[in-house]
């Protein structure tokens, strides 16, 4: 069988597999609770898997090893944020997201954020919470199926066109049966393929070069100043002022819906207290192996023309054709972990928070999954005829939400009240200056993109929002 064959029949198995998933799903979904949080039972295993394959996506096989194999050593800061943001996300946000949904039975992050506001006040929170959630998920998903499109584009004789509406059409399969039952046990194999992936094909590249002091002479040889400087060769407050930038990235964890989502899901405080370490051992696995291997497809193929394309590079000189064949479908695995759960949250925000289907149970499941058909169509859209890298899209949105919800879910979950004023103005501001400044030259990933929208969006929070009673 040639090479062609064997990616297409391992990718039809997988594939089978996840929407096999989606229907045993189903039969566990009977109403918006089971959809939308899993009837709030996901052990730890379920529960840290698939909140880290959901946090990971395209962006961290594809976009990190990109990222590193350009800019070099200087990439590690972007591992080092990622990282203590998930630390900060499983030992302080978690165990309060959990308790405080539960004891206000609430069912979506827009329930939280509103939670206290009434009337007039509540709706507009809602309103522009959903708007918001679905603005930035309609660019992060695009951006999945992007890297759906660069997967199969690169494997096969297809068009981008086609294949982004063949990874479209399956996410949308398996999320429309299921719900977060269907998401979350997918997104667990997906997660683990993706981890097994982060071990392999970093030890190839080892392997290839001679040894790990080998790696380190041909980086060397190959590498620019900038390169080979945890700085970028800058000095001084310059030099902070990347590790910053770098380590910024994280701030984003704190607002995305589709990862505080877990938390509310999660079982019991035993749950919670397993899936915490599980979780920080896959991070240090997956964004530590992307990282070296950026580096390492830089001292062995320098002149690639395309940054995210170096894993698929890679993967086909230093792999066997059935390992090359699992290594693309974890690809996929990482575009389908997160586009799912962003499908799952943005119909949350439709259908539940904008109250479309709360007639029923059997309404609020029909809209839900029509929301999830329309939305496919719109990302698909977007990712077709607005293109953009995989990395910057990402990072828009994962800074756009970061910045519109980070700072309402620390405060609130510190324990201080907020007047729905404050929380109303701190999300707009949050939100608007992210997209305002990632409109301006050379913006992505720079130090202001990261910190300011947050910063100015607590602050308001501490100056206007403050309530007293």
């Amino acid at each position: 069988m040639t090479r062609t064959g064997i990616v297409v029949a391992t990718l039809i198995v997988y594939q089978f597999v996840l929407v096999g998933i989606g229907l045993w799903a189903s039969r566990r979904t009977a109403d918006g609770g089971d959809f939308f949080l899993a009837g709030r039972r996901l052990g730890p295993v379920v529960g840290a898997i698939s909140y880290a394959s959901s946090a990971s996506s395209a962006w961290t096989l594809l976009g990190l090893s990109g990222f590193a194999f350009v800019i070099g050593l200087s990439a590690v800061w972007v591992v080092v944020g990622s990282v203590l943001g998930m630390i900060v996300a499983w030992w302080w946000i978690a165990p309060r997201m959990m308790q405080y949904s539960r004891r206000h039975d609430l069912m979506t992050l827009t329930d939280f954020l509103a939670h206290d506001a009434h009337g007039a006040a509540r709706r507009a929170i809602v309103y522009l919470c959903s708007g918001v959630i679905t603005a930035s998920f309609v660019f992060y998903v695009a951006a999945q199926f992007q890297g759906a499109g660069n997967t199969f584009a690169s494997t096969f004789e297809l068009s981008f066109a086609s294949s982004v509406a063949i990874g479209a059409t399956i996410v949308m399969l398996y999320t429309l049966l299921g719900g977060l039952w269907a998401v979350s046990v997918t997104d667990t194999l997906q997660g683990l393929l993706m981890a097994a992936t982060a071990l392999l094909l970093p030890l190839a590249a080892v392997l290839a070069l001679g040894g790990f002091g080998s790696f380190v002479e041909g980086l060397r040889a190959v590498g620019t100043p900038a390169q080979l400087s945890l700085g970028a060769a800058n000095a001084g407050l310059v030099a902070i002022g990347v590790a910053i930038g770098g380590v910024g990235i994280g701030m984003g964890t704190f607002g995305q819906p589709h990862l505080l989502v877990r938390f509310m899901a999660l079982r019991d405080e035993r749950a919670l207290n397993q899936a915490r370490w599980i979780a920080l051992f896959w991070y240090l696995v997956v964004f530590a192996g992307m990282y070296f291997l950026g580096l390492a497809g830089h001292v062995m193929n320098a002149q690639a023309e395309n940054p995210e394309t170096i894993f698929f590079v890679l993967t086909e000189s230093l792999l066997p054709t059935v390992l090359g064949a699992v290594v693309l479908a974890a690809v996929l695995s990482a575009i389908m972990s997160t586009a799912d759960s962003q499908l799952l949250v943005a119909a949350s925000a439709i259908a539940h928070d904008l109250g479309l289907g709360h007639r029923s149970r059997t309404s609020l499941l029909m809209v839900s999954r029509l929301t999830v058909v329309v939305l496919v169509v719109v990302a698909v859209l977007v990712a077709l005829y607005l293109p953009q890298s995989i990395f910057d899209r990402v990072l828009f949105a994962w800074v756009a939400l970061g910045s519109a919800f980070g700072p309402l879910v620390f405060v609130r979950l510190a324990g201080r009240r907020v007047r729905a004023r404050g929380a109303f103005l701190s999300i707009l501001c949050g939100f608007s200056l992210a997209v305002v400044l990632s409109l301006a030259p050379d913006a992505p990933g720079d130090i202001a993109e990261r910190l300011l929208p947050f910063g100015a969006a607590l602050l308001i929070l501490l100056v206007f929002g403050r309530d007293d009673r």
